[in-house]
C-alpha cells in the first residue's frame, strides 16, 4: 500500500470520530457501549489498553481494572493523562502486559488491519481477552458502502468480513468465545419509528441473519503448554554397578586377558 493510501485512512479519522455525534452515531455507540459492558462486567485483571481512531470514544469504562489506558493516532493539544499518541499497527507498549485489549473499529480504519491484530497479540498476556468492533459488511450498511461515493464518517473506512476476522484470530493463537452482529437499523439519520419496527420485524424473523450494522467478536489467547524438559543426570545419583572382570572398557571396569582356548 503506498504512502498516499495509508494517509488517506488517517485523515478519515476525525470525520468519523465527528459522525458519532449525529443521531446515527450516538445510537450506534450507546448500543456497542451496552453490549461490550455486558460482555465483560465480571472481567477483571491488572491493565485495559484500548485502541481505536479517538480517545474521546471510550468503551468498557465500568471494569474492574486496575489502569485503563487509551491511545489516539494523532496528537490533540490537552490529551488527558492515560492516553498515549501511536498508530494502531506499532504500539508502544512491552510485549504480555495487557489484560484487556479492545480494537474499536480500529482495523476499519487502518491501512495494515492484520498488523493490528498481530500488535493486540503481542501485548496480550496469557489467558487475556480481546474484543473487536467493526463494520459488518454483510448488512444494509455494506450495501450503502459499495453505492456510495462519500468518504465521510463510516463509509471512509473498510468493511471486513466477520469470518475473515476470526481467521485471522485463530491464526494468532486465540479462541472465539463470542461473535455476534448487533444494531439492526437502516443506516439513515432521518429514518422514522416504523421504518425501524419494520426492519427489526423482519430481522426477528431472520434471527440467523448476519445483518448487523457491525460485528463484536470476543476471543481469548491460548496458553500452550510447555514441553518438560528432560531430567540432567547427576553423578551423585547415578548408582554404579560392580565390575564382573567381563564389563567392556566403557563402563569404567578394566578389561582383563582372557585364557586361550585349547585345541581340539
Amino acid at each position: 500500500m503506498s504512502e498516499s493510501q495509508a494517509f488517506a485512512y488517517a485523515s478519515r479519522h476525525e470525520s468519523f470520530e465527528r459522525w458519532f455525534q449525529t443521531p446515527l452515531g450516538r445510537a450506534l455507540l450507546a448500543d456497542q457501549r451496552r453490549f461490550v459492558d455486558m460482555q465483560l462486567q465480571s472481567l477483571t485483571g491488572a491493565r485495559q489498553l484500548q485502541v481505536g481512531v479517538s480517545h474521546r470514544l471510550p468503551l468498557a469504562t465500568g471494569t474492574d481494572f486496575s489502569q485503563k489506558i487509551m491511545t489516539t493516532p494523532r496528537w490533540t493539544p490537552q490529551i488527558p493523562d492515560g492516553v498515549t499518541v501511536c498508530d494502531a499497527d506499532e504500539l508502544a507498549f512491552p510485549g504480555d502486559s495487557m489484560d484487556l485489549v479492545l480494537l474499536h473499529h480500529t482495523a476499519d480504519f487502518s491501512p495494515y488491519p492484520h498488523q493490528v491484530l498481530r500488535e493486540a497479540a503481542r501485548l496480550l498476556r496469557g489467558e487475556g481477552t480481546i474484543v473487536l468492533i467493526g463494520f459488518n459488511p454483510l448488512s444494509v450498511w455494506g450495501a450503502r458502502k459499495l453505492i456510495t461515493r462519500s468518504e465521510e464518517g463510516p463509509w471512509g473506512g473498510r468493511f471486513l468480513l466477520r469470518g475473515r476476522m476470526e481467521d485471522w484470530l485463530n491464526l494468532l493463537g486465540f479462541n472465539v468465545e463470542t461473535s455476534v452482529t448487533r444494531f439492526c437499523r437502516w443506516p439513515l439519520q432521518r429514518s422514522g419509528r416504523k421504518a425501524r419496527s419494520r426492519l427489526e420485524r423482519w430481522i426477528s424473523g431472520n434471527r440467523f441473519l448476519p445483518v448487523g450494522a457491525y460485528y463484536c467478536i470476543l476471543a481469548k489467547k491460548r496458553v500452550h503448554a510447555r514441553l518438560p524438559r528432560r531430567p540432567v543426570w547427576r553423578k551423585s545419583k547415578v548408582i554404579a554397578l560392580p565390575g564382573t572382570g567381563t564389563v567392556g572398557a566403557s563402563r569404567g571396569c578394566s578389561r582383563e586377558e582372557l585364557p586361550a582356548r585349547p585345541a581340539e
